[in-house]
C-alpha cells in the first residue's frame, strides 16, 4: 500500500508522458474505517477500480517534404496524415488536381520552414495506407491542422474513433465558411441539388437535399431521398448522431464523397459535422 497523494502522483506522472492516448490501468482504491485513502495494484476485499487518464504526449520529429496540403513525409520516410482534416488533391499519376489543392500544399509548406514538428495521435494510429495520422503542432504550438481549417484550405474529416479537438476544428470550419474564405468562396464547392449527384464530381463535394425514409441493415443505416440516392451511416458510429428518423423531413446539406454502385449513389458519413441541418 502506498499514500493517496504520493503513489497518485507517481502514476499520474508517468502515465502522462508515456502514452498519447487515455487508457485504464490496474490500480486499486480503498478506504478503510477512519476514511483515509490508500491506492493499490493488487485488489483487495472492498477496493475498488481506478481508471487513470494519461495526458496526450507530443513527440518531436523532422520533416522532409510536406506531400500534399495534409499529408508530411518524417526523415525515416514515415507519411504523416493530418487529423479530422481533408485538403483537396493535387496532381499525380492517379487522379486529377483538384481546386484548392496547390493552395493548401503551399500554405502548409510555408510554416514548415523550420522542418520540425511536434505530432501528437488520438486512438488509431495508422490508417489503411499505413500512413501516420496525428495532430500536427510547431514548435512554438501552432495547430496545423486546425490553422488550415481556420484559412478556408481544408474540410473536417472526423472519422471515428479518432476524435480530438473535434470541437476545436468545427468552430474553425465555421469561421472560414462564415468569412467564404478559401475553399468556401470557391464555385466548385458550393451545394447542389442532390438530385444532381449524377454528374458529381471526383472529391469531396456539397449536395442539399430532404430524406423521405430510413432503411436499416446490419452494418449500415440509411436515410433515403429517393430509389437510387442514399447517405448511410455506419451503425457502430450511431452513437455519435441524434437519432437518425429526426433528419427524416428535413432540409439538410451533405457533405462528402459520392460512391457509386451501378445506377445507385450513396455518400458514407462519419461524423454529424458532415450533416448540416438548413
Amino acid at each position: 500500500m502506498f499514500s493517496s497523494n504520493k503513489y497518485y502522483l507517481i502514476i499520474c506522472l508517468i502515465l502522462g508522458f508515456t502514452s498519447p492516448v487515455s487508457f485504464a490501468t490496474e490500480i486499486y482504491r480503498s478506504v478503510d474505517e477512519k476514511g483515509r485513502v490508500t491506492y493499490s495494484d493488487k485488489p483487495s476485499i472492498g477496493a475498488k477500480p481506478v481508471k487513470i487518464l494519461s495526458q496526450p504526449s507530443r513527440q518531436l520529429h523532422q520533416v522532409t517534404r510536406v506531400y500534399d496540403g495534409d499529408t508530411i513525409i518524417l526523415e525515416d520516410k514515415k507519411h504523416v496524415r493530418l487529423l479530422g482534416i481533408n485538403t483537396p488533391e493535387i496532381e499525380s499519376r492517379q487522379r486529377a488536381e483538384e481546386p484548392g489543392g496547390v493552395a493548401a500544399k503551399k500554405w502548409l509548406q510555408a510554416q514548415l520552414q523550420e522542418n520540425k514538428v511536434y505530432l501528437e495521435y488520438d486512438q488509431v494510429r495508422r490508417d489503411k495506407y499505413k500512413r501516420l495520422l496525428a495532430h500536427v503542432f510547431l514548435p512554438d504550438g501552432k495547430h496545423l491542422n486546425l490553422a488550415l481549417l481556420e484559412n478556408g484550405l481544408a474540410v473536417v474529416s472526423i472519422i471515428p474513433p479518432n476524435g480530438r479537438y473535434t470541437d476545436k476544428l468545427i468552430q474553425a470550419q465555421q469561421h472560414a465558411e462564415k468569412l467564404k474564405l478559401g475553399i468556401w468562396a470557391m464555385p466548385e464547392y458550393q451545394p447542389r441539388p442532390i438530385n444532381q449527384i449524377t454528374n458529381h464530381a471526383k472529391g469531396w463535394q456539397r449536395f442539399t437535399g430532404t430524406p423521405v425514409a430510413i432503411k436499416k441493415n446490419k452494418k449500415y443505416t440509411r436515410l433515403l431521398f429517393n430509389d437510387k440516392v442514399d447517405i448511410r451511416v455506419a451503425n457502430a458510429n450511431l452513437n455519435l448522431f441524434p437519432a437518425l428518423d429526426t433528419y427524416v423531413g428535413k432540409s439538410l446539406e451533405i457533405r462528402g464523397w459520392v460512391a457509386r454502385k451501378k445506377d445507385s449513389y450513396t455518400v458514407l458519413i462519419n461524423h454529424p459535422s458532415s450533416l448540416v441541418q438548413r
